[in-house]
């Protein structure tokens, strides 16, 4: 294994590991996940069910799974990036994007680089069958990446290590090798809390449990409709994704540098202003987001998040948000429409 890991290294991973693929321990815990709705309106997971949980039936012929890790802090980022960003949920007017999608999308780089090195895997030991995913099909991708010792399982059902807290994305190479797989790692959360105790709309709902119904990355990222108003408040000036348990995380103070500079921020993802943002045309919005894992939502999602965050930055006193808002008050989108009806109504008499 020593000329893999180096060759993954070498192509920006943090860690390999190999995983089994009997997870029916794992099958009880997603039923029960997926029985109390928690998924919300994802309904790919309730559709795929148990596959989620069986390698070998989303591959026939899988044997062996082999997980990595790539840290995606950009190259410089500061020691005290966690005051940082916190430091950013403090600028009302200030659109706040999630680190991971400020630069490349992770699919895109993730994916390409582990097709390298199942090649580089192939010409060390001949052809073999395999498939490479990130995030892109029914894996269980935190289930495997703990078993194969990259970490464990964090109270806010991230994947932590005690070397690179849990700033890196994961990937998987289904394989048809029987390897042997790697040590998984004893869980090191204690009685810390400080994840639970962070998030902005309570969607923690106690350790390892986690309702997306409530939780900021799926609101503003795979919910396609009206966000619940009684949320819209709590969500602040967050636009795409959410930081918050990873930012109150104490293992992140160990969080790793990407080696890459495809996760380096792209301009106008990082300090911009809402009201700027919320100008951006459909076209402008295409073609800044171009590559970028955003883009995925589509431009009439990114301007319902930004109305929300503009509603909360109005209430707070952000002088620019008003009239950025009644610049969008007759959109051509009913959806629009209603959160900037909504975001209007926040301004304090």
């Amino acid at each position: 294994m020593s000329r893999v890991n180096a060759l993954a290294g070498a192509l920006g991973f943090s860690q390999i590991g190999v995983a089994g693929v009997d997870l029916s321990s794992a099958e009880d815990g997603l039923m029960q996940w997926l029985a109390q709705g928690f998924h919300g309106q994802m309904h790919y997971m309730a559709a795929h069910g148990l596959r989620r949980a069986r390698p070998a039936e989303l591959v026939p012929g899988t044997v062996s799974v082999i997980t990595a890790r790539m840290d995606y802090l950009p190259r410089d980022t500061p020691q005290d990036w966690q005051a940082v960003e916190f430091a950013r949920l403090g600028r009302p007017g200030e659109g706040v994007v999630s680190l991971y999608a400020r630069g490349r999308d992770y699919h895109k780089v993730m994916r390409a680089r582990l097709q390298k090195l199942a090649d580089g895997i192939a010409a060390e030991i001949g052809p073999f069958g395999h498939r490479v995913f990130t995030d892109s099909a029914p894996v269980l991708e935190a289930e495997l990446a703990s078993r194969s010792g990259q970490g464990w399982r964090g109270k806010h059902t991230l994947v932590l290590d005690r070397a690179a807290g849990s700033m890196f994305f994961l990937g998987e190479i289904y394989v048809d090798l029987a390897l042997p797989p790697s040590d998984a790692v004893s869980p090191h959360c204690g009685t810390c809390s400080a994840c639970i105790d962070a998030c902005p709309t309570g969607a923690i709902v106690g350790p390892h449990r986690l309702d997306a119904r409530r939780c900021i990355s799926y609101l503003t990222i795979e919910h396609p409709g009206a966000i619940d108003p009684q949320l819209r408040p709590l969500m602040g000036n967050r636009i795409y994704g959410c930081d918050d348990c990873q930012l109150a995380c104490p293992w992140n103070k160990f969080a790793g540098r990407s080696s890459l500079p495809d996760f380096d921020p792209r301009e106008g993802l990082a300090g911009s202003a809402l009201a700027e943002l919320f100008a951006w045309s459909e076209d402008e919005f295409l073609r800044r987001t171009e590559g970028s894992a955003i883009r995925r939502i589509g431009h009439e999602r990114w301007l319902r998040n930004i109305a929300v965050a503009l509603g909360n930055a109005l209430r707070a006193g952000d002088a620019a948000a008003r009239p950025a808002l009644l610049a969008r008050a007759q959109d051509a989108g009913a959806l629009v429409r209603e959160h900037v009806a909504w975001a209007l109504a926040q301004q304090q008499p």
